[in-house]
C-alpha cells in the first residue's frame, strides 16, 4: 500500500472515529446538549482537527444520518434480489429492516432519533439532502408496490402512499420491540412482526372483503 492510500485510509478511520464519538453523545445527551468541543474531547482529538472533517455540528450529524440511511438502502436493495414475486420482495425488505435494526442498532437508533425528535434539527438545505437518502428507500418499495397493487381494485391509495404506509408500519413495529419485557411479554416479537407484514400487505393491496 502506497503512502497516498495509507493516508486516505487513516483519514477515513479518523472520520469514522469522530462519527462514533458523536453518535454516543447524541444518544446519551441529545443534540442540543452536545457540542463540537464535547465531541472532540470524546474522540480524543483537538477541536481544530474536528473542523478539518466537519465545518459544524449540523454537518457532522447530517453525515451520520446519511451514512445510516445509505447502509439501510444497500441492505434493502440486496433483499430485493431474494424475492421472486412482489409479495416475497416486500417481505424480504421487511426482514432486511428488522435485521438492520439489530445488526446496526446504533444507526437504527440515530435514524429513529431524528424521526422522532420534536426539535427542528437540520436547516432546509441539510434536511433536503437527508430526505434524498431516505427517499431512495421509499422509491424501492414504491416500485414493488406498483406491481403488487391490482389496478382493477378501486382504491384511494396509490403505490407511493402504500409504500409510505408499509414502511411506517415496519418502523413502528420495530419500535415496539422495546416493550418485549412489558406489554409484549406474552408475545413472540418475530411472530408479531411477521403477522403485521402479512396484515398490512392485505390491507394495502386487496379488496376489503378479502381481509380476514
Amino acid at each position: 500500500m502506497g503512502s497516498k492510500e495509507r493516508r486516505q485510509r487513516e483519514k477515513e478511520q479518523r472520520r469514522q472515529h469522530i462519527l462514533n464519538a458523536a453518535r454516543k453523545l447524541l444518544l446519551k445527551k441529545g443534540i442540543a446538549a452536545t457540542s463540537m468541543n464535547q465531541i472532540a474531547r470524546n474522540a480524543e482529538l483537538s477541536v481544530g482537527t474536528l473542523y478539518l472533517y466537519f465545518k459544524n455540528k449540523e454537518e457532522l450529524y447530517a453525515a451520520l444520518q446519511e451514512e445510516g440511511l445509505d447502509m439501510l438502502y444497500d441492505k434493502i436493495q440486496q433483499a430485493l434480489l431474494l424475492g421472486n414475486t412482489p409479495e416475497t420482495k416486500l417481505k424480504e425488505m421487511a426482514n432486511a429492516y428488522r435485521c438492520f435494526s439489530v445488526e446496526h442498532k446504533n444507526y437504527f437508533d440515530i435514524i429513529n432519533y431524528f424521526l422522532t425528535s420534536p426539535e427542528i434539527v437540520f436547516s432546509p438545505g441539510f434536511k433536503s439532502r437527508i430526505d434524498e437518502h431516505g427517499n431512495r428507500i421509499i422509491n424501492l418499495i414504491e416500485e414493488v408496490m406498483k406491481s403488487k397493487i391490482d389496478p382493477k381494485i378501486k382504491t384511494d391509495m396509490d403505490a407511493r402512499q402504500a409504500a409510505l404506509v408499509y414502511w411506517s408500519n415496519l418502523h413502528g413495529m420495530l419500535q415496539f420491540r422495546k416493550l418485549q419485557n412489558t406489554i409484549l411479554k406474552d408475545q413472540n416479537f418475530e411472530d408479531l412482526y411477521l403477522f403485521s407484514i402479512k396484515y398490512i400487505l392485505k390491507s394495502l393491496t386487496e379488496k376489503p372483503e378479502n381481509m380476514s
